[in-house]
């Protein structure tokens, strides 16, 4: 537990004297991102930006539950038109439809879902007329 400031001792030096005996002990030694610039550094300032990477850090979505899944969707119908496979690209949609299902199953919170199942074989075959033949 941190020590209370002691009366008498001006804040800055009491603050420095922790941070001096905190790095004596080698505490700021193997600091995760040691040796690593900034990921934010050239990123325009955002006084939330705090708040918005705790959200994603511990998967929150600023989006409410149905634009969220209506967005993962979008993002699941290109990963399977770009995937290597096409069982990869059916695995893509199999996932995503289940998840629809449960949606529809049971209505999110928010504006309306309007959203249906992908017709797995009608987007590969769109996959298959984008490839050009024998690239999987």
């Amino acid at each position: 537990m941190t020590e209370r400031k002691p009366p008498g001792v001006s804040f800055e030096s009491f603050v420095d004297r922790q941070i001096r005996e905190a790095a004596e002990r080698g505490e700021f030694a193997r600091l995760p991102g040691l040796g690593k610039p900034l990921a934010s550094l050239d990123a325009p300032y955002d006084e939330l930006w705090w708040i918005k990477g705790k959200l994603h850090r511990e998967g929150f979505s600023p989006l409410p539950p149905a634009l969220a899944l209506r967005k993962e969707a979008e993002d699941a119908r290109e990963a399977a038109l770009a995937a290597p496979t096409e069982a990869g690209a059916r695995a893509v949609l199999a996932e995503i439809n289940e998840k629809i299902r449960a949606a529809l199953r049971r209505p999110p919170p928010g504006p309306p879902l309007k959203l249906a199942e992908f017709d797995v074989e009608a987007v590969l075959a769109q996959r298959r007329t984008a490839r050009p033949s024998g690239s999987g």
